[in-house]
């Protein structure tokens, strides 16, 4: 989609203003439109939506300029029209949009409106206009609604998004862009269409015949109802995830406010530090307790029994046990030559003689028995004990270790004082009323994301009891269904259909995941030219968005910040710059070759994106912006206009300024 131009007639500020868009020619693809505050560049900006799409976000819904209006005699007419005429693939369209009003003695009403949609014939150039029952779908196949406000934006929305971010929370509006945008709606449908609750692989629970088998009836129920309980559940671990989310952002958002308090943030800073400290004393702590108990558990024994060791070597020394045993001789070997009825030297061992009595009455002096080997082996063994334990300085190591751990304990017990009084400061009289329900405020929320922790556990739990269930009873009754052929035609229909609807899921997951690990860092490389390299983001499999400065986690981008707007004017420029990167991809391509993710180029419309930003990263941007998308309409005050100029000016193919007339008028120059 390339917008041509726009025509505004009675548009609030605009009584008849024509513009038109540079479109990429001889590269030049950035349109700059300039007027100081309250010229009217936010209506103008606000024109393109309510022609595709018949909203605003104007706080006063009437649309019809104000002096037209004032001048306006009873029972007259005036139209508010806005004419769009763009490009989208091979057709050129023209999008008008009108609403009409009229003036009674009293008032001015508004009357109908009308929308229509002409597509213009690449010949003779003639107009051909779409029923008007197509045209909403016809702008939703160019530009979907639910997509609009990421090409469409202004500083309203740029806030909202920001807050979303900041909080933490699932972004279901990312989501759902990146999914219409990167073609995996489809997909999305399909696997619905497969495994919904009125999806292909429940329809055939319901056509098992179980007059064949009444058990097949019984586990056809059991199938039901854990699919019932498993929906409840999910929806149930969606709500706890969605209010949870609600609850980080109202924490988020009082965070921020009880900054504005200057009394307490430094209280809240230092109440920050030593909590950060305390969970790094606690880490400590327990690596010194890890160390201990390893060698406590390696050389207790030998410790305690050491006095043991030494009296019993005491008596051992004067004890004369030499010659009783034969070294390296064993009861086996003995065995052996009494039944081979042989001695070693050739001797006849026959049973009752006195050589085969004196051989086996060898076995006495071997282990077990041979209390001369025992005692031997018992000393070595006992003298490595004694010397290993010298060299461990045990009892040293156990005194170190403890020493260190009550050190911890007593850093612990000092900063849980000094984070319990800056908890008393921050909620007494020392601080204003108005900080201590913000802290209430935090507290109940924080209570409120415990309490859905539990549920989320508690359903997982559940989940998992009822998954086996459902298992359990879908393999019995595929074992029964093989009796009856009906049955069995049944099962085997659904078999594959669950082998279409993993392989099918299995795509989409890695599609999914392709798309987001792209996307990621596609993100990361425009803050690299924003913030070189100190700022980026991570986007989680569930789209929980979360920032890091310099490799450390954010728990809070400001919002209305220069670093807010850069993490939205990011993430949506990624999102452009994949569906152009992956239009340039699959043009001329045959319709089997082309990848999962399929996308028009679209614009880029943005109100005010520079006013938050200082000279260097104003550079960034303007020199990142028309790399962004194949169109950049940007609208931008008088004091940026240079800086614009000066940074884009090999980019620029249309320039526009706005002179304010008066609070009611508005004029190009």
């Amino acid at each position: 989609m390339i917008i041509e131009s726009i025509k505004l007639e009675n548009f609030r500020q605009f009584q008849d203003e024509y513009i038109e868009f540079a479109d990429g020619t001889n590269s030049k693809n950035v349109t700059i439109i300039l007027g100081e505050n309250g010229s009217g560049k936010t209506t103008f900006a606000q024109a393109f939506f309510w022609c595709m799409y018949g909203e605003t976000s104007f706080a006063d819904k009437k649309l019809l300029n104000t002096k037209v209006a004032n001048q306006m005699l009873p029972n007259e007419t005036k139209d508010v029209r806005v004419t769009l005429w763009l490009k989208h693939g091979l057709n050129d369209y023209m999008l008008v949009r009108k609403q009409c009003y009229t003036k009674t003695m009293s008032k001015i009403v508004a009357g109908n409106s009308s929308f229509e949609i002409a597509i213009k014939n690449s010949g003779d150039g003639t107009l051909r206009y779409e029923p008007k029952t197509q045209c909403e779908y016809v702008v939703n196949s160019i530009l979907p609604k639910e997509l609009s406000r990421y090409f469409f934006f202004d500083g309203e929305r740029i806030e909202n998004m920001s807050k979303d971010i900041a909080s933490g929370k699932k972004s279901d509006d990312f989501a759902r862009a990146v999914s219409g945008l990167l073609g995996l709606n489809g997909m999305q449908a399909a696997i619905k269409h497969f495994n919904g609750s009125t999806g292909v692989l429940r329809s055939y629970d319901k056509e098992f015949d179980s007059n064949s088998d009444l058990k097949i009836a019984k586990y056809t129920a059991d199938i039901e109802e854990s699919r019932e309980q498993l929906d409840k559940i999910k929806i149930k671990i969606e709500d706890a995830e969605a209010d949870k989310d609600k609850a980080k952002a109202v924490i988020q958002e009082k965070e921020n406010e009880l900054k504005q308090y200057e009394e307490s943030v430094h209280i809240q800073n230092e109440k920050e530090r030593l909590t950060k400290h305390r969970k790094q004393v606690e880490i400590h702590q327990m690596d010194f307790c890890t160390e201990l108990f390893k060698t406590f558990n390696t050389n207790t024994s030998a410790f305690f029994s050491k006095n043991l060791i030494y009296r019993a070597l005491d008596v051992l020394k004067n004890e004369d046990i030499s010659d009783t045993d034969i070294p390296y001789m064993h009861v086996k070997t003995i065995e052996y030559l009494l039944k081979k009825g042989s001695c070693i030297c050739g001797t006849h061992l026959d049973a009752g003689s006195v050589p085969y009595q004196k051989v086996k009455a060898l076995m006495d002096y071997l282990p077990p028995q041979s209390i001369g080997t025992s005692v031997s082996q018992f000393k070595k063994d006992a003298m490595a004990r004694i010397g290993a334990l010298k060299k461990s300085d045990f009892v040293e190591q156990i005194q170190d270790a403890y020493a260190l751990i009550s050190a911890d304990a007593d850093e612990l017990i000092n900063t849980d004082d000094e984070i319990r009084r800056i908890d008393e400061t921050l909620s007494s009289g020392d601080v204003s009323t108005k900080v201590q329900l913000i802290h209430k405020d935090i507290k109940f929320c924080q209570g409120r994301i415990a309490n859905d922790e539990n549920i989320i556990r508690d359903a997982i739990r559940n989940q998992g009891i009822w998954e086996e269930k459902l298992h359990r009873a879908d393999s019995e009754r595929a074992t029964l269904s093989l009796k009856s052929d009906k049955n069995a035609k049944i099962q085997i229909e659904k078999a594959y259909a669950e082998v279409v609807f993993k392989q099918l899921n299995d795509v989409y997951c890695k599609s999914e995941q392709a798309v987001r690990t792209e996307l990621q860092d596609k993100i990361n490389s425009i803050f690299n030219n924003i913030y070189n390299g100190d700022l980026s983001l991570t986007i989680s499999e569930k789209y929980h968005i979360s920032v890091t400065v310099n490799g450390y986690d954010v728990q809070n981008v400001e919002t209305s910040t220069a670093q807010s707007i850069s993490v939205i004017f990011a993430f949506i420029a990624a999102i452009i710059k994949m569906a152009r990167e992956n239009k340039e991809q699959n043009d001329g391509k045959d319709e089997e070759h082309l990848s999962v993710i399929q996308a028009e180029p679209y614009p880029l419309v943005m109100d005010a994106p520079l006013s938050a930003f200082d000279k260097k990263r104003i550079k960034a941007v303007c020199e990142a912006l028309p790399d962004v998308a194949e169109q950049v309409v940007i609208f931008i005050k008088d004091t940026d206009g240079d800086l614009a100029e000066e940074y884009m000016s090999d980019k620029i193919g249309a320039r526009h300024h706005f002179e304010k007339i008066d609070a009611f008028e508005t004029r190009l120059k």
